[in-house]
Order: C-alpha cells, then sequence, then structure tokens
C-alpha cells in the first residue's frame, strides 16, 4: 500500500502557502489603488492611509494572541478558522461604501491573517519531523516576502485594468478552496491543557498597540505630546505584562524561552533585520516614485527580479538550513544585505536603473538566505506544546521591525521634504520638484547608513545564536536537547 503522507504534507503545505500569501499580498496591495479609493469613496490621503497601516497594526498586535489560544483550542482550528475570516472580510471591503467601513474592514481582515500567520509556523513544526522544516520554511518565507512585493503589482494591474475593488474580491475564490482544503486535511496532532493568560494577553495587545500607534502618530504628524504619551503608557503596560507573565502558571509568553540563545537571537535577529531591511526597501520606493518619477507600477517592477530569485533560492537555502543550521546561513543573508544596500548608496538623481536591479539581486539572495533559516532555527528549538506561542511571538518581531521600518523612514524623510509630500511621493501621487530632490537623496543616504548599522547588529546577534545540528532527532521537543551550545 502507498504511503499518503507526503502527499497529505504537500496539500497542507500547499494550503499554508496559499493563506501566508494573501495575508502578505493584503498588506501592501492596497498602496497603489489610494488614489482609485480616495476619489471612489470621497475621502482624502490623510484618512485612507490608514487602509494600510491598520492592517499591519492589527497584525502585529494580535500574533502572540492567537498564536497562544491555537496550542489551546488547536492550530488547525484557528488557522482554518483565519482563512474563513480573510475570505469575508476580504469581500466586505470590496463592497465597503465608505472610508471608515473600508478601515473597519481593513481591521477585520488584518485579524484574520494574524490568525493565519500566527498559528502556520506550528502546524508546519506539527506536520513535518524537526529535521525537515527548513525546507518547509524556505517556501513560507518565499510566500510572505513575494506576496509583499507582489500585492504592488497585482494592486496595480487590477486597479487600472478592473477595479480596486477586485484587489479584495479576488481573495474570496481561492479563500474558499483554501479553507475546504484545510479543512479537510490539516488536522491537529494534540491539544495542549492549559489556560488562557488573559490579564496577560490584555497588556501585551495594550502596549503593543500604545507603542506602534504612537509611533505612526510621530512618522504622520510629527512628535507630539499625545503620541510621547502613548509611547510612555506602551512602555509602562509592557512592564506591567512582564510582571504579570512571571506571576500567572500558565502566561502567555514563557520568557523561560528565550534562555535558549539560539530562540532568543533568532527572535532579535528577525527583528532587528526587518527594521534595518524593510526600512531601506521603503526608502527606495519613495527615491524611484519621487525623484525619478516612476509610477509605483513601474517602481515595482524594478524589484521584481530580486525577489523571483529570492523566492526560487529560498527552499533551497532552507534544506541547508536543516542540514548545517541557521547560524552561518542566516548570518550570511544578511551579510548580502548589507551589500545590497551598499549597491544603493551609489544611486543619484540620474543614475541608470542597473543599480537598483543589481541591488534588489543581491539582497533577494540574501532574504532567501535569511528568512527560511531563522525562522526554522525558532520553531526547532522550541518545546511542541509551544509551537503556537513561538510562531506568533517570531510574526510579531518580525511585524514589529517592519512597521518600525515605516515609522523610522517617515520620520528620516520627513527631514528633507514635508511629511505631507513624504505620504504622497510614498503612495505615487507626488513627485519632489526643484531642489528638494537633493536633500531627499541626502537624506535617504543618511537613512542607508542608519539601515546598514542596524542589519550589522542583526549579524552579530545571528552570529552569536551558537551552533545547531537538527539531524539528532525528529520530533522530539526541541528546548530538551543541548543543540544549541556554542
Amino acid at each position: 500500500m502507498v504511503d499518503k503522507k507526503p502527499v497529505h504534507e504537500n496539500i497542507i503545505l500547499a494550503v499554508i502557502l496559499v493563506g501566508v500569501l494573501m495575508a502578505a499580498i493584503d498588506s501592501t496591495i492596497v498602496l497603489l489603488a489610494f488614489p482609485s479609493i480616495v476619489s471612489s469613496l470621497h475621502s482624502n490621503l490623510a484618512t485612507i492611509i490608514w487602509v494600510i497601516l491598520i492592517y499591519m497594526l492589527v497584525s502585529a498586535v494580535a500574533t502572540t494572541q492567537f498564536g497562544k489560544i491555537g496550542d489551546i483550542y488547536g492550530r488547525s482550528r484557528i488557522f482554518n478558522a483565519g482563512l474563513a475570516v480573510f475570505t469575508i472580510a476580504s469581500f466586505l471591503c470590496g463592497i465597503a461604501p465608505s472610508d471608515v467601513l473600508l478601515i473597519v474592514f481593513r481591521a477585520v481582515q488584518g485579524l484574520g491573517g494574524a490568525m493565519i500567520s500566527a498559528t502556520s509556523g506550528a502546524v508546519i513544526a506539527d506536520t513535518f519531523e524537526r529535521h525537515r522544516i527548513g525546507r518547509a520554511f524556505g517556501f513560507t518565507a518565499m510566500a510572505f516576502n513575494v506576496g509583499s512585493i507582489l500585492g504592488i503589482v497585482l494592486g496595480g494591474f487590477i486597479t487600472t485594468f478592473i477595479g480596486w475593488q477586485y484587489i479584495f474580491f479576488i481573495n474570496v475564490p481561492i479563500g474558499i478552496v483554501a479553507l475546504s482544503l484545510g479543512m479537510r486535511y490539516i488536522v491537529d496532532k494534540q491539544r495542549y491543557k492549559t489556560k488562557l493568560d488573559l490579564p496577560g494577553m490584555l497588556a501585551l495587545a495594550a502596549a503593543t498597540s500604545a507603542l506602534l500607534y504612537g509611533g505612526i502618530d510621530i512618522a504622520s504628524s510629527g512628535v507630539s505630546t499625545f503620541a510621547i504619551a502613548l509611547v510612555v503608557v506602551g512602555i509602562i503596560l509592557g512592564i506591567a505584562f512582564y510582571l504579570i507573565e512571571k506571576k500567572v502558571k500558565s502566561p502567555t509568553i514563557h520568557f523561560d524561552m528565550f534562555s535558549n540563545p539560539v530562540f532568543r537571537n533568532s527572535m532579535l535577529a528577525s527583528f532587528l533585520q526587518g527594521l534595518g531591511f524593510l526600512g531601506a526597501v521603503f526608502m527606495l520606493i519613495m527615491y524611484l516614485q519621487g525623484v525619478r518619477g516612476f509610477t509605483p507600477f513601474y517602481a515595482s517592477l524594478l524589484l521584481i527580479p530580486g525577489y523571483v530569485v529570492s523566492g526560487i533560492v529560498a527552499p533551497f537555502m532552507g534544506r541547508k538550513s536543516d542540514k548545517y543550521g541557521a547560524r552561518l546561513i542566516a548570518t550570511a543573508g544578511i551579510a548580502l544585505q548589507v551589500l545590497g544596500i551598499i549597491v544603493y548608496m551609489a544611486l543619484g538623481p540620474s543614475s541608470s536603473i542597473f543599480i537598483v536591479i543589481l541591488g534588489s539581486l543581491i539582497t533577494g539572495v540574501g532574504g532567501a538566505m535569511f528568512w527560511p533559516a531563522n525562522s526554522s532555527a525558532v520553531m526547532a528549538h522550541t518545546e511542541q506544546q509551544r509551537f503556537g506561542v513561538a510562531s506568533g511571538l517570531l510574526r510579531l518581531f518580525a511585524s514589529m521591525g517592519m512597521m518600525g521600518s515605516f515609522i523610522v523612514v517617515f520620520v528620516v524623510a520627513s527631514l528633507s521634504i514635508p511629511r505631507s509630500e513624504a505620504f504622497q511621493i510614498f503612495v505615487g501621487t507626488s513627485k519632489i520638484i526643484g531642489g528638494l530632490a537633493g536633500s531627499f537623496i541626502t537624506g535617504m543616504k543618511l537613512s542607508f547608513v542608519a539601515m546598514i548599522v542596524l542589519l550589522i547588529i542583526a549579524g552579530v546577534v545571528s552570529f552569536t545564536r551558537g551552533k545547531e545540528d537538527r539531524r539528532d532527532s525528529l520530533h522530539q521537543p526541541a528546548a530538551s536537547s543541548n543543540a544549541a551550545s556554542s
């Protein structure tokens, strides 16, 4: 009789890839639709910008919550429920009659995306033996990061030739197919009897929300008493969350997980890499649209070669991380991203677009080395009953880095050009005029230097995570093995 396990594994992986890809695409797909949405809903850019920010904010805040809930009530249930919520919310976004309702439905969509992202890593870790999860994470890393840039391309094409509503409607048939397969093939191997930590979950959600909202307000409106107060409140709530977690019997985050150097450094590397690299990409998009005058669609096309290469290389690098561990592969990936940003430093008012393509190719390979190796290192060094928590934490750290990059970029850009103009340039509705182009390029290069410093720190953190060997066991709890010894 033929063993059907590999077939089921491939179907499960395919469903996860579809879910992760949809969630990633919708984090950026609305960028090129902003002008059409503003006109159709009789709104303004300052309001519509929250269509993308609310999705990012809700996704970042909710990931750890659903990771913990998945461990208790079933990771497959939360993942499949996430597909359902995401699909329904996509339809509601497409029929939204006003800007306020569109933002509300995007928040619901972000909730579904968080359910998918928070549990996808745990489902993979449940499905694949520990010494084979790198390959699977190679494909999911490809899906998430290709999806982010693919969202821009699809957004431009659909908005131009069909209508902005269909950037959301396109998810409906895909989501229905993925949900039907997920409900059939993704099932829980085991659930873990523990209690929800409601005080801790609320404190973490409130702390994260206050910090991110305060940062966004600083980026969009400048430093204000309100924004500073939010950041301070977020820090205080973060301290309160830590104290709560030390006292409850079933904490949302088991801080003893961070005693494992591979787990701890992989999480920190994820945050720092996102903070450094994505900031450079955001600034590059502003350069292409604001200085060079390219349309958002054409600007995004220049970045496609790097993401295509990344998608090809990522699964291969995932398999290599299964064999050799994450330290050297992930660190080399960060080094390549530093090199790519150094290439971007050569950009001027009329530089060849091949500089952009070359830099994109280099950073694409670097990302393909870092993301699957780093993600699989987290799950390979987590006890099975905490897979959901670890998966949610990984997405939280990555999302915090991404949101932090967004904030840093607009703070830096506002030093050279008016903040309102920076937003318009980012969404492709304006171009830098006159002598401001030179000032912007100077500011862009200073931001690149800052991003390089952050990535170097990420590289040091990545390299000092310690050696690991995933071949010594199959699906035993990772934290019980001493594979993290240096």
